[in-house]
């Protein structure tokens, strides 16, 4: 073997990890990010947890990537370390199926001229070609992305074949033979796969190296088992190095997956090497035979179900020993910034779960700017300083909660998403810039009420009556928008704008007769003054309001945003009668009480 099947070996496991890595990622966006968000949703018991992880992780294709995501779901408080523990377990299991897909290379010999064409020599350059005339060809995306899985597919093999040719001249070296002789010590067969899998960061890669490796016929039973358990320990390099900068809890879940493996791995050895040299005569038949693809992935997948049937009772105590080891509190106050907690870079290698919290940021900014709006409007009747104390502790959360996001979302659009993903993106960032909006509008409301609290202004009972009605408006249309956004509800988003308009005629009709009061000198100026600028912040509140509405109803057009003037045009020239409806209905809800 020379420099250059050195050099071919890499491009073996260059196109083999590319090849993965296409599948897994063709398989997700076909999936919709589905299987990641049941992960969030689904954990309740062990049972549901390890099939959960299990079928994520045969999508996704790596089990270090749904541990990872596991790691950031606990570190955001999504996920409880108890049912992580069983996600975890799953995932082993769901590692296992690259090495049962790449065992179909053992089909050549076959007489039988089917099993010739499911060979993956055969296949796998058929179904290349058939997913890169999907790729060129499909107009739709659904279409591409599954071109892209059957690609994926077929370069894993590729790189199969290249390593397998690389290394096939090693089956006479004598040296070669010598060393997984050496390699039968299962302390450093162990060693060896750990290491080895922990460079590469995927066990499936390294199974998969393994694989290739045993055509040249020179691996035996006896050194492959501890070589196999090894990159079970090994692939948890990816989890832990995740974990690092996490809370406490993100981190025992890191630990959850180190433990299961090395304790999985230690029974394993005690078993196997005590039924080959102590329980069974003369030991196992096949020990020292050859080991080729079939049996590899078979023991690869053996280990790991078994591993995960014996432990799935005591996801507890797995729970329980991380605890012990990594010590500390378990509780959100453990993170530095308990509004942003879920909007962790450890999702982002799932772009939809991560929009989904992104989601859930930007509804948690709209209930803040709705608390915030309605105590500042308490405070023109009842000042509190302890009110205003609470007020401006929401406002720095969602002025964190903006920036978090705005720089979360640029790192999200350096993935690969999907068009619908994109969409997301565009109308978050329209969204969260409303909301804030809003906040900063009622900010102006609670300083209005301080500095008539600070100079002694009251409004006249009549002020006081028109305002707590155009109040009550404007606190209407933030929950509109804030649930018609969280429940996607076009219907109720198309209420948004009949609403606005009732409270701009609203504005209108009080200012009016406000001056009218002014003139009359029934109000002093001061108050006067008060009374005009809050009309003006409730006017711009509702402005804003409307402008999410609009974003919602362009967005379920699959549009990244309406032309607004037009749609108000529109809107204003009464073409809907169910707009003309909606508006008469908020009159006679709030208009008639200034009146």
């Amino acid at each position: 073997m020379d420099i250059f099947d050195v050099i071919t070996l890499g491009g073996g496991l260059a196109f083999f990890l590319y090849g993965m890595n296409q599948l897994g990622a063709g398989l997700e966006k076909v999936s919709g990010g589905r299987m990641e968000k049941m992960l969030e949703k689904l954990t309740s018991n062990v049972v549901k947890s390890v099939l959960l992880g299990l079928i994520v992780t045969a999508a996704i294709q790596s089990s270090s990537a749904t541990t990872v995501i596991v790691v950031g779901l606990v570190n955001a408080g999504i996920l409880k370390l108890r049912n992580a523990v069983g996600v975890i377990m799953g995932a082993n299991i769901g590692t296992t199926v690259t090495a049962q897909i790449l065992r179909l290379g053992g089909n050549e010999d076959s007489p039988n001229l089917v099993m010739q064409f499911l060979n993956p020599k055969a296949l796998a350059p058929m179904i290349a070609i058939a997913g890169i005339i999907m790729i060129m060809v499909a107009k739709r995306n659904k279409f591409k992305d599954i071109g892209s899985i059957l690609v994926g597919f077929g370069i894993l093999f590729q790189g199969m074949f290249i390593m397998e040719g690389a290394v096939s001249g090693l089956k006479d070296v004598p040296e070669f033979q010598q060393l997984f002789v050496s390699l039968q010590n299962p302390i450093l067969g162990v060693l060896v796969g750990a290491v080895v899998t922990g460079i590469i960061q995927s066990s499936s890669a390294s199974v998969g190296i393994l694989q290739a490796l045993s055509s040249t016929g020179a691996i035996t039973f006896s050194a492959a088992f501890p070589i196999i358990m090894g990159q079970n320990i090994g692939t948890c390099v990816t989890p832990l190095l995740a974990s690092i900068g996490a809370n406490k809890n993100a981190k025992r879940a890191a630990m959850v997956h180190l433990y299961f493996n090395i304790i999985g791995t230690v029974l394993f050895l005690i078993a196997v090497y005590s039924l080959q040299y102590l329980i069974l005569p003369g030991g196992f038949s096949f020990w020292n035979d050859a080991i080729y693809k079939d049996g590899i992935a078979n023991f690869h997948t053996l280990f790991n179900v078994v591993c995960t049937l014996l432990f799935m009772p005591f996801a507890g105590l797995f729970a329980k020993l991380a605890e012990f080891t990594v010590r500390g509190s378990s509780k959100s106050a453990d993170r530095p910034d308990e509004d942003v907690a879920v909007l962790d870079d450890r999702l982002l290698v799932s772009p939809s779960l991560a929009l989904e919290q992104c989601q859930a940021t930007v509804v948690k900014m709209g209930e803040y700017a709705s608390y915030n709006f309605r105590e500042s409007m308490k405070l023109f009747h009842k000042y509190d300083s302890k009110a205003v104390e609470r007020i401006r502790e929401f406002e720095d959360s969602i002025d964190r909660m903006e920036d978090r996001l705005g720089n979360y979302l640029l790192k999200l659009t350096d993935r690969e998403l999907t068009d619908h993903e994109s969409k997301d993106v565009t109308q978050i960032l329209h969204i969260i810039s409303e909301f804030e909006r809003v906040g900063d509008y009622s900010i102006n409301l609670m300083e209005l009420a301080h500095q008539m609290y600070e100079q002694g202004i009251k409004f006249s009972d009549k002020a006081y009556k028109e305002l707590d009605a155009i109040g009550e408006a404007c606190g209407e249309i933030i929950q509109m928008a804030l649930v018609s956004y969280r429940d996607t509800d076009l219907t109720l988003a198309k209420k948004v704008e009949p609403l606005e308009e009732t409270i701009d005629i609203m504005v209108e009709t009080l200012k009016y007769k406000h001056i009218e009061r002014l003139k009359n000198g029934k109000c002093t100026i001061e108050a006067g003054i008060n009374f005009l600028e809050s009309l003006t912040n409730l006017e711009r509140i509702s402005d804003h309001c409307s402008n999410i509405g609009v974003y919602i109803i362009g967005h379920n057009f699959d549009r990244d945003t309406l032309n607004r003037h037009e749609y108000l045009k529109a809107m204003h020239k009464g073409d809907s009668e169910d707009y003309a409806q909606d508006i008469e209905e908020f009159k006679q809800k709030y208009y008639v009480r200034i009146q």
